[in-house]
């Protein structure tokens, strides 16, 4: 057996002439640059997931960081954020000069946690050395997190709330889509993700007109009334046309993929229970399942196991953000996050798309429970 990890190639057969046939109308029309099509897949884009606007861009690092410009966060801000995340989550905060300052995870969930969330903005709050003004949860392996702990920590304390849902785009929170949960909401569409083109590229989402405005400034360079007005220091951000006309096909069949998703997560969640501690979705929401991730305290066996039988399997992320090198200088040292660091040495995830075939996750289940035999 040899599997791959997320199966593109099926997904391309299945929506192969429209993909074709989009990539061949930019080529005909010419537009390369914000051609017709980019206006259409963001206007897609905002109904699917209930926002009022959404604005394409270059990738999903830049869509955080066209969110945070929009706020003007700099020195002497504090960013709230969780540290068991990919590292973009919180090197845009570094970049526009601001401060991250790391919030442990709920252990089921993998996602920020709100009580601790509180204390952490109540800790800076008292130190008086940074200003607290928003906070990033992330969407983790395309579940939402507990928007209604945080909205009213943002509420208490006058912060904004920059949904990271790279992973997460087109999950659901209480009859919400994910893409609308925050005051400014960033995606990406990087080829991995659920909702993925074929090279690099992102969104950001928001129902307030003069945020919207002002990103769609700061993706052209800052851009005023044309190109060469520029009305504030901005980014080259823009997404190409040729990945909007591939997205567009894409976005159609995103729904039955979103179900197909469920499908497999149910089926491996049944098929390895008692070998591993599953993922878990509280009521009231559907994951997207960008991963599915297990827990074991003998992962380096089971992947061991799971290699030789040809499935592959990722650990996403063996080093939290608070213990990268890159974040040294905030002090920050093992144990200070206990949950996001057990996790990150027990986690791994499996094979996840919407095209695996009946039987795979009781083929994975086999190789799991033999190797703990």
């Amino acid at each position: 057996m040899s599997v791959p990890f997320i199966d593109l190639k099926a997904q391309y057969a299945r929506i192969q002439d429209d993909v074709n046939a989009g990539i061949q109308r930019v080529l005909e029309h010419g537009k390369y640059i914000m051609g017709p099509e980019i206006a259409e897949f963001e206007a897609l884009l905002a109904d699917f997931c209930g926002a009022k606007h959404a604005i394409t861009c270059s990738n999903g690092t830049d869509a955080l960081s066209l969110g945070l410009m929009a706020y003007d966060v700099g020195p002497d801000d504090a960013i709230f954020t969780t540290p068991f995340t990919f590292f973009a989550t919180a090197e845009v905060i570094a970049l526009t000069g601001a401060t991250p300052v790391f919030v442990d995870i709920d252990p089921r969930t993998f996602n920020i946690d709100p009580q601790k969330l509180a204390i952490e903005v109540e800790k800076v709050v008292a130190q008086g050395k940074l200003k607290p003004r928003g906070i990033m949860p992330v969407n983790l392996f395309g579940l939402a997190p507990d928007f209604d702990g945080i909205d009213a920590v943002a509420k208490e304390h006058d912060l904004f709330v920059l949904e990271d849902t790279a992973q997460g785009f087109g999950g659901l929170y209480k009859g919400r889509v994910s893409g609308s949960l925050g005051d400014i909401s960033s995606t990406s569409f990087f080829p991995a993700k659920p909702l993925g083109c074929y090279g690099d590229g992102g969104a950001v989402f928001t129902s307030n007109d003069e945020l919207a405005d002002k990103m769609r400034s700061l993706r052209v360079h800052g851009q005023g009334v044309d190109k060469y007005d520029n009305v504030r220091i901005g980014l080259n951000a823009r997404f190409d046309t040729i990945q909007a006309a591939i997205m567009l096909p894409k976005l159609a069949i995103f729904p039955e993929e979103i179900e197909l998703r469920q499908k497999v997560a149910s089926a491996y969640t049944k098929a390895l229970d008692g070998l591993v501690e599953t993922p878990y979705v509280p009521d009231g929401y559907t994951s997207v399942w960008a991963q599915y991730s297990v827990l074991s305290d003998r992962r380096e066996e089971l992947q061991a196991a799971l290699q030789t039988a040809g499935i592959p399997s990722v650990i996403y992320y063996r080093i939290p953000c608070h213990l990268s090198k890159a974040f040294e200088h905030l002090g920050y040292k093992e144990g200070d996050m206990p949950e996001s660091e057990k996790a990150s040495k027990r986690i791994f995830s499996l094979p996840m798309h919407p095209y695996i075939e009946d039987g795979f996750a009781e083929q994975v289940a086999d190789v799991i429970r033999a190797a703990l035999v």
